[in-house]
């Protein structure tokens, strides 16, 4: 299966093309989704802010988390983003592992994670291929603050505030102008999944070699052939993630 990693900048349409991919059949895993599961009370996440932070990031009348406060807080803090990260980044990732594993198993050829935070966070190493949804920065500009309701300077300070999208495009493997339509942004979409889905000999091929591994570990030891099926094994498996 191929792990590919989408990201972009703030406001750039990267939400956009993650439904695009979810309608071309390939799955996504969407960070913010589980970062949002994370904090929810009783979650480990939840007791590790609710020590750290104190009730007073949570919802005016319920125990739920504010994330405008928590974000208000974090924002020109460097220290306590740390502290912040801490407390989630670990969850977040063993979560994105699990259903990563889920699809494997599952039998598909491409599985999408839609992180933000991908290259900053390291994670774009888990991928064989890297897509940045990229817009000009008049385009981003005036997504953002039709969308969020930011002043100019609020806005400034978002993307500023981010990996510079320049950056993220020389670490891609593909950059998707999000300078014109949606059509045209989804036609992009269908052919990166043309182009970069595993054929099917390939993903079936996948779901063979962890069996050929389980069989030929008792053999490893004692046999060349056990051996060396389970050395082709597993590089078929590392090949299969990393595309």
């Amino acid at each position: 299966m191929l792990i590919v990693g989408l990201t972009g900048g703030i406001a750039t349409g990267k939400s956009t093309t993650s439904r695009a991919l979810k309608a071309q059949g390939v799955p996504v895993v969407d960070a913010d989704i589980i970062a949002h599961q994370i904090m929810e009370p009783g979650e480990v996440s939840y007791k590790l802010v609710m020590k750290h932070f104190g009730t007073g990031v949570l919802q005016e009348g319920s125990q739920a988390i504010d994330r405008a406060k928590l974000g208000g807080i974090i924002f020109n803090d460097p220290d306590k983003r740390q502290l912040l990260n801490k407390c989630t980044h670990p969850y977040v990732r063993r979560r994105i592992a699990y259903a990563v594993f889920k699809y494997y198993i599952q039998g598909y050829a491409m599985c999408v994670l839609d992180i933000p935070l991908l290259f900053e966070s390291g994670l774009d190493r888990l991928c064989g291929k890297v897509a940045v949804v990229s817009c000009s920065p008049e385009q981003q500009m005036a997504r953002l603050i039709s969308r969020n309701g930011f002043s100019l300077e609020e806005a400034e300070a978002r993307i500023k505030s981010q990996m510079p999208i320049n950056e993220k495009e020389k670490r891609a493997t593909m950059v998707l102008d999000n300078n014109g339509s949606i059509e045209e942004l989804e036609s992009s979409v269908r052919d990166l999944v043309n182009d970069w889905k595993p054929s099917l000999v390939r993903t079936v091929g996948a779901l063979v070699a962890p069996m050929g591994l389980l069989v030929s570990l008792p053999f490893a030891r004692t046999s060349m052939c056990g051996l060396g099926t389970l050395c082709a094994c597993t590089a078929w498996i590392v090949g299969s993630i990393f595309g």
